[in-house]
């Protein structure tokens, strides 16, 4: 069986279809997922309207730069500390 894969976006969506009285089974009848993915994408995006979740996004990303960043600075600290331990 083929999975779809459904962005953030229509995620949201249909949690908004949910909230705004539908049953949760014909929905999730209708896009093709059951009823605890439904669930869980409740737990994980409830309350969110799409244009917080493009800027959650964007800080996602952000705060994955800069991991990176401190995660170099950290290697480059090191490698400066055990170059300058050494006796010349």
């Amino acid at each position: 069986m083929k999975r779809k894969k459904y962005t953030e976006e229509q995620i949201v969506r249909l949690l908004q279809q949910a909230e705004s009285g539908r049953k949760i089974a014909d929905i999730c009848r209708e896009v093709g997922v059951s009823t605890v993915t439904f669930y869980k994408w409740r737990k994980k995006y409830q309350g969110m309207q799409v244009n917080q979740l493009k800027h959650l996004k964007e800080l996602e990303v952000e705060n994955r730069k800069l991991k990176r960043m401190y995660a170099d600075a950290m290697i480059d600290n090191d490698a400066l500390k055990s170059a300058l331990e050494k006796k010349w």
